[in-house]
């Protein structure tokens, strides 16, 4: 005969095991449900891309010391800010190239933003809050940010900085005739030289980085 406390603990132990069966039942069901509903909210086309647009880049080349004007067709977005940096990103792509001719490690990514901004002359005599037509046409500065490894990878030289550095002003006036000046950033923060020939602390007319084709800068 069995004993009545090993009965009771005979029920006790069965009562766990069910309420531990029912639990992990409805754990199973929430995680498939979880599941389905990750499935569902997936994705069912393809994420929008700019359309392609025809881009003009002032291309380096070292062997001669001139900028040339190339035409790039290329997904440029609305934002005039991300189109600087699409731009500038296409022209340091074709620096990071192997057969460059102008050689320079880094590439697009080295472009971390591009901020546009009204040219502090002009917006210091406008009132505040004001709008008007010239808004829409008044002159810009472009701040580029790039990378610090961009910077510290550069070659050194005064000619081959002196040309990354017209390049780049020479692109963003071409695509945003807006942008008259250019200054730059290296990882948020001002920088005395881009790789200790280029001066970084000055501001930059675009216009004037904007040579005759096959001129020398």
């Amino acid at each position: 005969m069995i004993p009545r406390h090993q009965k009771l603990l005979f029920g006790i132990l069965l009562l766990a095991s069910l309420i531990m069966g029912v639990t992990l039942w409805h754990l199973r069901e929430r995680a498939h449900q979880r599941l389905l509903a990750g499935q569902n909210s997936a994705p069912t086309s393809a994420p929008e891309v700019a359309p392609a647009e025809e881009a003009t880049l002032l291309v380096a080349n070292d062997s001669d010391n001139s900028l040339l004007t190339q035409a790039r067709s290329l997904p440029l977005p609305a934002d005039p800010g991300a189109r600087a940096r699409a731009v500038l990103g296409k022209l340091l792509d074709l620096y990071a190239d192997p057969d460059a001719a102008h050689p320079v490690p880094g590439g697009g990514a080295s472009v971390l933003q591009v901020f546009l901004l009204p040219v502090p002359e002009i917006a210091a005599t406008k009132p505040a809050g004001a709008s008007s037509p010239e808004q829409q046409t008044s002159p810009q500065l472009a701040v580029v940010n790039l990378m610090g490894s961009f910077a510290a990878n550069h070659p050194s030289g005064i000619e081959t900085e002196t040309l990354t550095v017209l390049s780049i002003c020479g692109t963003l006036h071409a695509n945003l005739p807006r942008v008259t000046q250019v200054r730059f950033l290296v990882d948020g923060q001002p920088r005395a030289t881009l790789a200790g020939h280029a001066d970084l602390t000055r501001t930059y007319l675009a216009a004037d980085a904007v040579p005759a084709e096959g001129a020398h800068p």
